[in-house]
Order: structure tokens, then sequence, then C-alpha cells
């Protein structure tokens, strides 16, 4: 091992053979050890107990595993945690554990500080936009996470910010984890949602990550899709259908629409029939959850008689439909409501 200056950030952002160059190790195979430990939860040098003394000793003085660290931890009375962890400039990001009924756990990551789209229901789309997160920094996310409850089943990039926008980072992470000489987590396993960026779905497509892909619609209708979300401006909903149909046919993957039910905006029968007019043809499943509370925003929560008949509209439109169960509320962490500040929330 050669002398080396400080390094910027943390080594969680490199494959082994990023390793083996940027720590100038003499041997390749160091730098699987190096790459297997941080997958396993070594959060410093001295427990990576195979490494010789004199790396180990080297490593602690010219650079750290993390670049990141949590600040706050945060658990809803449902179970679910959310983390707001700093990053070495003085920003915040926030990334949530989600469990299911069947005690699956998953991982719903950020990859920007803030976030450009602007949508008009989302808590985050208001707070503005600082910066792509690097892949180290979404990757520590998964680990932060990982410490703290356990081994994860899944990984859904749909936290703060827009992963088309940095889609070479997301490639590089889901390279990173479902790397077999670490932590080796299915690309079955891993989720990118999108507002709906046509070229980010053309994309991803053609150049990959192999993984799922779901997409916010909120709405079929062209004027209200354009009110609630600025994107469909620049990508209409023919465009969408147009990009859907081609990535269901490259990948032979199923497409996941996402929306947001918000009370007296889009749960009318109409409403409805646009989904379903909008689904035709297409290899697409519908998720809906109740739009979760932000006192700035000016919605409501749909009650649970609104939100029945307009799951009941669906499915006599022949549309796949499942209803979300909303979580992690209290705490600001629920879909849409990452970057609120929380202050009645219990803390660990």
């Amino acid at each position: 091992m050669q002398e080396n200056t400080q390094l910027q950030s943390g080594l969680s952002g490199y494959l082994p053979e990023e390793l083996a160059s940027v720590l100038e190790l003499d041997h390749a195979f160091r730098a699987k050890q190096i790459f297997k430990w941080i997958a396993d939860g070594a959060r410093d040098f001295g427990a990576m107990t195979n490494l010789p003394l004199k790396y180990r000793e080297h490593l602690a003085l010219s650079t750290t595993v993390f670049s990141t660290r949590v600040e706050q931890k945060l658990i809803d009375p449902d179970g679910t945690v959310k983390l707001q962890i700093a990053t070495q400039d003085g920003s915040a990001v926030e990334t949530v554990l989600l469990t299911d009924l069947s005690g699956r756990k998953t991982a719903c990551v950020s990859c920007q500080i803030g976030c450009p789209m602007g949508c008009a229901f989302c808590q985050t789309g208001h707070i503005g936009f600082r910066r792509n997160l690097d892949a180290g920094e979404i990757v520590e996310q998964f680990y932060h996470l990982e410490d703290a409850v356990g081994t994860l089943d899944n990984i859904v990039f749909m936290g703060m910010g827009e992963p088309m926008l940095n889609l070479e980072a997301i490639r590089k992470t889901v390279q990173i984890l479902t790397h077999p000489d670490g932590r080796g987590l299915s690309r079955r396993r891993i989720t990118l949602s999108t507002s709906g960026l046509c070229d980010g779905i053309r994309a991803l497509a053609d150049e990959g990550p192999d993984i799922r892909l779901a997409i916010s619609l909120t709405t079929a209708n062209e004027k209200l899709r354009s009110e609630l979300m600025p994107v469909n401006k620049t990508c209409s909903l023919a465009s969408l259908r147009t990009e859907i149909d081609y990535f269901t046919k490259k990948t032979g993957k199923r497409v996941t629409l996402e929306a947001a039910l918000m009370s007296g905006v889009n749960t009318f029968p109409e409403n409805a029939r646009e989904i379903a007019d909008f689904c035709k043809g297409l290899n697409v499943h519908v998720n809906l959850i109740a739009w979760n509370p932000v006192p700035s925003l000016p919605f409501e929560t749909p009650s649970s008689r609104e939100i029945r008949t307009f799951v009941s509209n669906l499915e006599k439109l022949g549309v796949r439909v499942t209803l979300r169960m909303k979580r992690g509320e209290t705490i600001g962490g629920a879909c849409g409501q990452l970057g609120r500040s929380v202050n009645d929330a219990d803390e660990d």
C-alpha cells in the first residue's frame, strides 16, 4: 500500500476494482476484503480483522468507511423508521424503512437533496433542489438502515428526488448492492420510482439497470396532471404511455402506476375512467395510496368511503389495483412527506 492523500468521501461508493486503484493496494484481493467488510457491517477499519494491522492503521489515517452519519432516528407507532442523515457538506437527506404485513423490510432511499420536479402534492418538491447524491451517499442510506433494523429485503428509489435525473448514480448503487462479493441483493428486489420522465424510462429500458419500474401517474387527465405534476408539460400522457409500452415489451417487466388520492381532486368517477383508458393494452398494475397530509399544502386526505368507491370503480373497469397502507405519517416518513420538519415525533 502506497501513501495517498485524504480521500474526500468514504469507501462505500466504490466497487472492488475501484478500491484497489483508489487505495493503491499492493494486492487486489485486499480490495475484495474491504468491499465485503463494508457490506457485512464494518464501519471502521479496526473491525476488518483479516487485513494486516499496517493496512488498517493507514486506512484509518487516510480515509473513512462512510461519508455520511445518522443525525436522528424517528420511529412511528406503526413500526416505520425514518433516518435523517447528514452529508459531508452539511446537507440533510432522509431514508425510510417500510414494513409490509408479511414482515418484509424495504428501504426507501433518496437520490437527491431536495427535488426539482415541483409536484404540487409532495413536500420534497416544495423545499427546492440542492444537488444529486453520489452513489456512496445512496448506498450508505441502505446500510445505515440495515445497521438500525437488521437485514433488508428490498430497496426502492422512491425517497427525496427524481431518480431519472441521477441515473448514473443509481446504476452505480445497483452495481454495488448487487455485487456477488458484497451485499448480493437480487435485482428483482430493486424498484425505481419516477415522476414520469420519458427519456429516463427509455434509457432504463435500453441501458439498464435491469430493475423494476414504478411511475407516479396520479391522474390520467391531461390538464389536471399538468397542474399537479409539471413533468406532464414536457412528457405528455400520450408520450408516457408510449414509453411504458416500450419498457414493458423491451424488458418483459410489468410497470406499476402509482396514484396519491386527494379528496375532491382526483377521486371522481371520471378520474377512474381516465386511468382505466390509460391502462388499456398496457402491462401495468395500479397502486393507490391516500394522500398523506402536509400542513403547508392545500389538499385533503380522502375519506375511507371515497377511497373504497374509487377502488371499486377501477375494479369494475377491469383495472388491476392495490390499495397501499398509509405508514409513517406521524414522523413525516410517509409518501410525499419527506423533508418535512417533525418536532413532535418520538426519537430513539
